[in-house]
């Protein structure tokens, strides 16, 4: 294989979509791991009274360790299945466009590597610290809280929204463009029209259930996206 050909990585000329559709299916699973894991932590009522950081934990108090753990563990196995399930959508893209087929996997590689253990277990870990820290009655919590995103969340974020954009930048040009089987205004069953739907919960109030859903935002995304690619995938194959 010379520099410029392209890794099908085992994938045939003509679509397997019983495979794809195993793949979509297996994602829908993991994102309702994800989102189960997600508003156990975010099922709270926000402190009006505070500001920043600290209200925005204040939903978090009740969060015992079990609950951190079985979040942590939740989320972790669930991203990186969700991960993998995205290899059917670069199938769905790879027969009509190997570059962006490309493009796609290189996101997928990211989010793999910087969702699950960069990105979402080490916040469930500074959750832990600031209620452990809070309880304790330690001096300058927040600032160590700060301190500790600063060092070992930020650079895995940056780069895991970095992966992030390629990620659904490539699925939602490849969509427009029609490098799909599925029709052009298929491209809303994406992860940032999911996310911005459960963005939009907000307009409610300071509820256990909004916070909830906010907390769970990307897992909301995952899920409108693979139950909508299944849900037109026989209007797809008829294409």
């Amino acid at each position: 294989m010379n520099q410029n050909e392209f890794n099908p990585i085992g994938i045939d000329s003509q679509l397997d979509w019983p495979r794809i559709r195993k793949l979509l299916s297996i994602g829908l699973f993991a994102a309702i791991l994800t989102l189960i894991g997600d508003m156990m932590i975010g099922w709270g009522i926000q402190d009006e009274t505070k500001k920043g950081l600290v209200r925005m934990f204040s939903a978090y108090r009740h969060a015992e360790n079990s609950t951190l753990f079985a979040a942590a563990l939740l989320g972790m196995f669930g991203i990186f299945l969700e991960g993998l399930s995205y290899f059917g959508i670069y199938r769905l893209m790879a027969e009509r466009s190997q570059k962006q087929a490309h493009n796609f996997r290189t996101g997928i590689i990211g989010y793999i590597v910087f969702g699950p253990c960069g990105f979402h277990v080490p916040i469930c870990m500074m959750l832990f610290l600031y209620r452990s820290q809070t309880e304790a009655g330690a001096e300058n919590v927040l600032e160590t809280v700060e301190q500790f995103a600063d060092y070992f969340i930020v650079p895995s974020l940056i780069l895991f929204w970095i992966f992030f954009l390629i990620l659904e930048g490539t699925q939602i040009s490849a969509f427009l463009k029609g490098k799909t089987p599925y029709p052009k205004w298929c491209f809303v069953f994406s992860l940032p029209v999911g996310m911005l739907i459960a963005k939009l919960f907000n307009i409610f109030g300071n509820h256990a259930f909004v916070n909830a859903i906010d907390c769970a935002w990307i897992s909301v995304g995952n899920i409108w996206m693979f139950a909508g690619l299944l849900f037109m995938m026989k209007k797809a194959q008829a294409e």
